[in-house]
């Protein structure tokens, strides 16, 4: 399959590392110009040395004001990715007021914000886009230890076919993908037991975590105009976690 995004200019949210990272280097090597956005520095300065072409920005989305200042001034944005996320695990009796805020601040509110500046811009110019916003099987699943977590992507899921419903006469496009635990620096800090881990992948029948590329996979597709036809879905990678 033949993908290209030259003439494209691409926001990714969380690009330091991770997901967003090779992403936004997989959308640069096919043509499109990626604007990064990470709350650290060092992880910005190695990814612009790898790709000079990529165009960073730091800063923390959780922040609306400092966010939307530096979005209105990115110019013209096509296609948006919105993959900055934390996490912090608690039993519920254990969740912090201040934990709820940072969580719904970074995993679902600059999601708003962002997008609303990228929508703008795709409205003006009057081609359409795309939006991914990346969520997680913990939006469809309770996890132990996840509930502010599980929220946030549950949240995610329906701010997405809410996107899709409204801004689809537009011919904006809004969809999520929902990895299962994927190999990245966070997926280490959740999942650092070898008895929660073996727990975990019994419920998978690929028996396997994710890797990255598999994720970036989806979400190039759902970047495209090979999924022209994809709205308002929450697309599972999953291994087969959700059917069983």
């Amino acid at each position: 399959m033949n993908i290209s995004f030259e003439g494209k200019r691409i926001v990714v949210t969380g690009a330091g590392q991770g997901i967003g990272r090779e992403l936004a280097l997989r959308l640069s090597k096919f043509g499109g110009k990626v604007i990064a956005v990470s709350r650290t520095q060092k992880h910005l300065d190695t990814l612009a040395q790898e790709d000079p072409s990529i165009e960073i920005i730091r800063g923390d989305v959780a922040d609306w004001k400092t966010t939307r200042d530096a979005m209105e001034g990115v110019g013209r944005i096509d296609l948006l990715v919105n993959n900055a996320a934390v996490t912090k695990l608690d039993a519920f009796l254990d969740v912090r007021p201040e934990d709820v805020d940072t969580l719904f601040n970074t995993n679902l509110k600059s999601v708003v914000n962002v997008s609303q500046v990228a929508v703008k811009s795709m409205i003006a110019g009057g081609k359409g886009g795309s939006i991914v916003n990346v969520s997680s099987q913990a939006s469809k699943v309770a996890l132990k230890d996840h509930a502010v977590y599980c929220a946030t992507k549950g949240a995610l899921d329906q701010l997405t076919r809410v996107m899709a419903l409204e801004l689809g006469p537009h011919n904006i496009r809004v969809n999520t993908i929902n990895p299962t635990v994927v190999w990245t620096n966070m997926g280490h800090q959740a999942w650092n037991d070898p008895e929660k881990i073996a727990e975990m992948r019994k419920k998978i029948p690929l028996d396997r975590f994710a890797e990255i590329d598999e994720v970036v996979d989806a979400i190039i597709y759902l970047l495209s105009d090979r999924s022209s036809m994809i709205n308002g879905v929450t697309l599972p990678v999953d291994g087969g976690f959700l059917a069983t």
